[in-house]
């Protein structure tokens, strides 16, 4: 209690008792008060000089009200103990909080005396008033600004000439409320140091973190002055705001980027053109969420540089390395302006994408092979037609596992050039040597495409890691046998094995495996060599009548010519 406060109540003991010993105490000297209702919180207390705002009812010792600031609808406001007030008010209103109410008995000699007012207060009459104390403030008053909560993180604080989004809450110093962004559902959204704010407010938001709360005491002259506010804030009144700082961001912001996790390998870089495949989660700065492509359990694909996405991710995702997080803080005039979109991404919101890049490629990008293992003297190399047989690892750039040829008994076969395997693997397989080791990577338009397969999300760049464990010459297209040299001369004397002038199938079957068994020719391979030999015999014998006649045997090749001939 200050000395103040003690000098009050022993004036009001020897008012109330009188001295000790004495019977009446006869005529008031000094002011009587009765605290009857002190705060338990009282952060300042009236001061001389000070700057207050109350209201009363006065009233004579019978209970005559000669004089109520509450009839007349507005408080009392003035500056305390330089002669202002009656004496006895000056003297009653020290030391008091806000809310604090006090009964206060004013002696005649320190109220209107032996003249009195004329009509209203009669010659030598003893005033009692009780009072409410509502504001106090001096001249001198700084900004009170309490941090009420601060998040851990905080790269950038408010500046001059900031866009602010913030809630509030605002209360007059006795807590009477005037006003809530809450109520309204909508955060107050304006500019900090432009003269859009009360000078208080514009103040006690500079070097505010997103996400933080404070309280923000504002004496009158930062605030409506003596001129109040419409009928919610009186005149000369102190305002308390409690602000939480939802988002800030500065018409000349670019995109900010943090760099969360980078692969320590990274041969390539997304760049304008490329295709992108990513999951994100899209918050507002103060934590909302309002998107996120994990609860679609599917990547976000698009191309990045080409408008496809808001500017400032189009800027953001430029650069990212395969499997890299990054955070990207895009400024609403980069991301949906002042308009917002939806009923989640509100008018002048700044967003913050946490993405994590899945793969990307171009769409001219071929195959990219990396040999891991090439067997010393490799002089024979796989080509189209070639009968191949390897083993594979097939997953997605972000290591999740597809298909494996080692889930199954025996490796992967297929004949080259036949459109059996996607186009990038069988390019891939090209100019492989039995023995060697290869990592194909993939892009989607040489492999599933846009549509993906089962299993194979669509625009998925693939991972193969690939053996080669054997092949066999093939045939060219069209072909079902080759000969390995010149054919016979006389091709169908040696064909008519019993020279009787026609070659049955026995005989022809008989013929054809016996080249492939002294190296002269060689079949279509991985075919069932019969079945080969049967679809020969059925093109020559023409007419189909169970044999070949030596009209009727041509070499392919000779059929190929007449047709060039023949276009010709």
């Amino acid at each position: 209690m200050s000395p103040g406060s003690i000098l009050l109540l022993l004036l009001l003991l020897l008012s109330v008792l009188g001295a000790p010993g004495l019977g009446d105490p006869g005529p008031l000297e000094d002011v009587v008060i009765d605290r009857y209702y002190i705060p338990k919180i009282c952060l300042r207390e009236v001061q001389m000089g000070d700057f207050i705002r109350y209201h009363y009812n006065g009233t004579f010792k019978d209970g005559k009200k000669f004089d109520s600031s509450y009839d007349r609808g507005a408080t009392v406001a003035g500056v305390v103990g330089v002669g202002r007030l009656i004496t006895g008010m000056d003297r009653g209103l020290q030391g008091m909080c806000v809310n604090e109410r006090r009964h206060l008995i004013v002696p005649p000699h320190l109220g209107y005396g032996s003249i009195g007012v004329a009509g209203l207060i009669p010659p030598d009459a003893t005033l009692y008033f009780d009072v409410v104390m509502l504001d106090i403030w001096n001249k001198d008053d700084k900004l009170q600004i309490t941090t009420l909560s601060k998040p851990e993180r905080c790269n950038r604080t408010v500046e001059n000439s900031d866009f602010v989004r913030y809630h509030y809450n605002g209360t007059l110093l006795d807590g009477t409320p005037f006003d809530s962004s809450y109520s309204k559902d909508s955060t107050y959204d304006t500019y900090v140091g432009t003269g859009w704010l009360i000078k208080g407010m514009d103040q006690g938001l500079l070097g505010m973190c997103a996400g933080e709360k404070r309280s923000i005491i504002i004496p009158p002259f930062l605030a409506y002055g003596e001129k109040g506010y419409g009928t919610v804030i009186p005149p000369q009144a102190s305002l308390v705001f409690s602000v939480l700082l939802v988002d800030f961001h500065n018409p000349k912001d670019s995109v900010f980027l943090e760099h969360l996790e980078v692969p320590e390998s990274c041969k390539r870089r997304a760049v304008t053109g490329d295709f992108i495949r990513y999951h994100y989660n899209g918050t507002l700065m103060d934590g909302t969420l309002f998107d996120s492509s994990y609860s679609r359990n599917d990547t976000y694909n698009t191309y990045i540089g080409k408008g496809y996405i808001i500017p400032g991710m189009d800027q953001g995702l430029q650069g990212v390395c395969v499997g890299e997080r990054r955070r990207v803080v895009v400024p609403p005039h980069l991301a949906y302006g002042e308009n917002g979109t939806g009923n989640k991404i509100p008018g002048s919101a700044v967003l913050i994408f946490d993405v994590h890049i899945i793969d990307f490629h171009n769409p001219a990008d071929p195959v990219e092979i990396e040999t891991v293992y090439r067997p010393e003297g490799c002089n024979i190399t796989t080509r189209d037609r070639d009968f191949v047989r390897y083993h594979y690892n097939c997953s997605l750039l972000d290591g999740t596992k597809l298909f494996s040829s080692h889930d199954y008994e025996k490796p992967q076969e297929v004949t080259l050039g036949t459109n059996k395997v996607i186009e990038g693997l069988n390019s891939g397989l090209l100019n492989m040597c039995t023995g060697e080791r290869r990592v194909l990577i993939i892009p989607p338009h040489l492999g599933h495409g846009e549509s993906g397969a089962r299993g194979v999300p669509g625009s998925a760049v693939l991972r193969f890691e690939v053996e080669l464990i054997s092949m066999e010459e093939g045939v060219p297209e069209g072909y079902l046998f080759i000969w390995h040299g010149d054919p016979p001369a006389s091709l169908y004397e040696q064909m008519d094995l019993n020279k009787d002038g026609e070659i049955p199938a026995d005989e022809f079957s008989t013929f054809i495996k016996t080249q492939v068994a002294e190296g002269k020719g060689r079949l279509m391979p991985s075919s069932d060599p019969e079945k080969v030999i049967a679809d020969m015999f059925r093109n020559q014998d023409r007419n189909q009548d169970g044999k070949i006649t030596s009209e009727e045997l041509k070499l392919k090749s000779d059929e190929d010519q007449e047709k060039i001939h023949e276009e010709l």
